[in-house]
């Protein structure tokens, strides 16, 4: 058994230590806002925050969430710059086919935590690591820059 601090609740999880936070929260915890994209930490659909961080949780394992605080896209509608932007995203209609938002979602409140009035470098830079395959980046800048003028 693992302790793992999971969107401010601690939570045992029977896996081996190795086991991917991913796969944690899917297979274990039924967390499946989290996605899996590609394995390889390549795409982020699978990001969730570690400690704040942007973490790739395909590839990172429990053992190194023991003893940190892990957050994951469930958390956001209770998260004043999470559900800024949420509610952005649905503004501006950024989803096509879905798949890769929540992982979107997580980059931008990471960014807007640190950033409060972020240039496209800063978005562009920021989301970097979080592919769409339905090509919605325009939407997505669009979106930041709103939330960001919401939590001014």
């Amino acid at each position: 058994m693992v302790q793992l601090n999971i969107n401010g609740r601690d939570v045992q999880v029977d896996a081996d230590p190795s086991t991917p936070i991913l796969w944690a929260l899917r297979d274990n915890l039924d967390m499946t806002g989290t996605k899996f994209g590609c394995g390889a930490a390549l795409c982020g659909a699978c990001t969730v925050h570690l400690n704040g961080n942007v973490i790739r949780s395909c590839v990172t394992p429990i053992s190194a969430a023991v003893g940190q605080k892990i957050t994951t896209i469930e958390a956001m509608e209770q998260d004043k710059v999470g559900k800024a932007v949420q509610d952005a995203w649905v503004r501006h209609d950024v989803p096509q086919c879905g798949y890769c938002q929540s992982g979107q979602v997580m980059s931008a409140t990471a960014l807007l935590r640190t950033n409060k009035a972020p240039t496209d470098a800063d978005i562009d830079n920021a989301m970097s690591g979080n592919i769409c395959r339905c090509g919605t980046y325009q939407r997505i800048r669009a979106a930041i820059k709103d939330a960001a003028k919401t939590l001014a």
